[in-house]
């Protein structure tokens, strides 16, 4: 008898004990990945502020993880399990469409634009006026997977008759980051750039020889901006209070602070739909984003 009650107390003790579900596990941190569109320690730098404001917002820790070059963030998306990140608009574009990423921000530059733009550029000492003048010379990229560093000008040679511009080049290279390709041809060791705006002109802003020698020969569509993109699955309060964090960021007199030492003024709204641009150029340089191999040669 005595056993028998000793057994009814224990079952009574289990069952009083509330059970935790995985589904009620809430996310303590988060990782989110930025693209080396400058330089690694520069582009530390200018995150910092922000992940430490978003992770003070959403009382989630935000930690950051920087690309060593643009061609493996699929792969290191995975990988490294992140829960979003920073993506270039081609980037984006191939994330939405090879891991169903949602985008949900994105910054307004100090010009009042949320978007960018490509270049093309030679020395102004050069001789090169025009596309013709660029055959057999050499000609720095940045990165496979970047829309201004690469699929703009492979497009733009093709719509002025430049198919294979591997033959038409005496050598191409890429260079890893928008202001590495600046300082190549700036440097002389590439006659032929191509990058970010935003980049180009931070770049001039600091560094005199850009104005003094270099001239601007074309000028792709406006992509938007590098946006925030997460997970899919994310939990949607997280996402929430994430995209919120962002959209009211410039609202907060501590924020402001942030957004100024980030360069933009405020964070948007983005989806889907911004990247369309993005296909039609990638369509416009003989490009499938579906199959797309962009890593580099």
């Amino acid at each position: 008898m005595k056993r028998c009650t000793v057994f009814l107390l224990v079952a009574i003790l289990l069952c009083s004990v509330p059970v935790i579900s995985s589904a009620q596990t809430v996310q303590k941190e988060i990782l989110i990945g930025l693209i080396p569109e400058m330089n690694v320690f520069k582009q530390r730098e200018r995150f910092r502020p922000l992940t430490e404001y978003l992770s003070k917002k959403t009382g989630v820790k935000v930690n950051i993880t920087i690309l060593s070059r643009y061609g493996n963030i699929i792969e290191r998306f995975k990988a490294e399990k992140m829960d979003g990140a920073f993506f270039g608009s081609f980037t984006g574009a191939l994330a939405i469409e090879k891991l169903g990423v949602e985008p949900i921000a994105r910054p307004v530059n100090p010009d009042g634009s949320s978007t960018y733009h490509g270049y093309i550029f030679v020395r102004k000492d050069s001789g090169i006026k025009n596309i013709g003048d660029m055959k057999g010379r050499k000609m720095a990229f940045v990165e496979k997977a970047t829309t201004a560093g690469y699929i703009f000008p492979v497009a733009y040679f093709r719509q002025h008759g430049v198919s294979d511009y591997k033959t038409f080049f005496k050598e191409f290279y890429f260079t890893g980051s928008h202001d590495a390709a600046i300082l190549a041809v700036l440097d002389k060791k590439a006659d032929v750039g191509a990058a970010k705006h935003s980049i180009y002109d931070r770049i001039r802003q600091t560094d005199p020889r850009v104005d003094k020698d270099l001239i601007i020969l074309a000028e792709s569509a406006k992509v938007p901006s590098n946006g925030l993109c997460v997970r899919k699955g994310l939990e949607k309060e997280l996402r929430d209070n994430l995209r919120n964090a962002l959209l009211n960021i410039s609202n907060d007199p501590e924020g402001k602070s942030v957004l100024e030492k980030f360069g933009a003024l405020r964070f948007i709204e983005t989806t889907r739909d911004d990247y369309k641009v993005v296909s039609k150029l990638a369509q416009d340089a003989g490009i499938n984003i579906k199959s797309y191999v962009y890593k580099n040669e």
